[in-house]
């Protein structure tokens, strides 16, 4: 148990006028001295929207949850190596964008091979099962059913690509600059400039098809 007192912690937690990372800092030096209750408030400061942003990328609270602890674990272990260039929260970020991209890539590593192990399957008539003949009318039932552009938003971004939800919503949502986000990707600042492009088109096709039709 740190010896620093909840009231002192308190003080440390609450933002300075002018500088809402202040607090982020204070906690942080405190914590890399090894003050664990430190370390503590900034996961609780923080721990919603690492949750949030890894349930938008990976679409699985399991993975979230699991992607939130392995973010702040490993937060934690390089603690005394981060030097404070980016806020504490920007980096925390972009540890769990790293380990959400890296579960979906294991995640597509698997269902490939798990792709490549299935056998067609027929019916005693010879046709093949689990064809979704009717997968059509499943889309005009959900418009029906869907009459919030919030909804209608969410299933624009969900069947973006892959790498074109990832920009949105690092950059959008998340608010990471180019920079950062080529960090985290590994891509180009260019590409990624190229793939938000793409992913506000489809998301404003989206919003005008909404509209159109109500």
């Amino acid at each position: 148990m740190s010896d620093l007192s909840k009231d002192t912690l308190a003080e440390a937690a609450a933002p300075a006028d002018g500088d809402p990372g202040a607090a982020d800092r204070a906690l942080l030096a405190r914590a890399q001295d090894g003050d664990m209750a430190a370390f503590e408030a900034l996961v609780e400061a923080h721990r919603d929207r690492v949750f949030g942003l890894a349930l938008r990328m990976t679409r699985s609270e399991a993975d979230a949850a699991e992607i939130a602890q392995e973010t702040f674990l490993s937060a934690y272990q390089h603690l005394k190596d981060f030097r404070g260039d980016a806020a504490f929260g920007s980096w925390v970020h972009r540890i769990a964008a790293n380990h959400a991209l890296m579960r979906l890539r294991h995640r597509r590593v698997v269902q490939a091979h798990e792709d490549e192990l299935k056998t067609p399957e027929f019916t005693e008539r010879g046709s093949l099962t689990g064809f979704p003949a009717n997968a059509w009318s499943r889309g005009v039932e959900e418009k029906a059913l869907d009459a919030e552009l919030g909804q209608a938003i969410q299933r624009a971004t969900d069947s973006l690509p892959e790498g074109y939800r990832e920009v949105f919503l690092l950059k959008d949502v998340e608010g990471l600059s180019y920079e950062e986000i080529a960090q985290v990707t590994g891509s180009s600042i260019p590409a990624i400039k190229s793939r938000l492009h793409r992913a506000r088109l489809a998301l404003r096709e989206e919003i005008d098809r909404f509209y159109s039709d109500t």
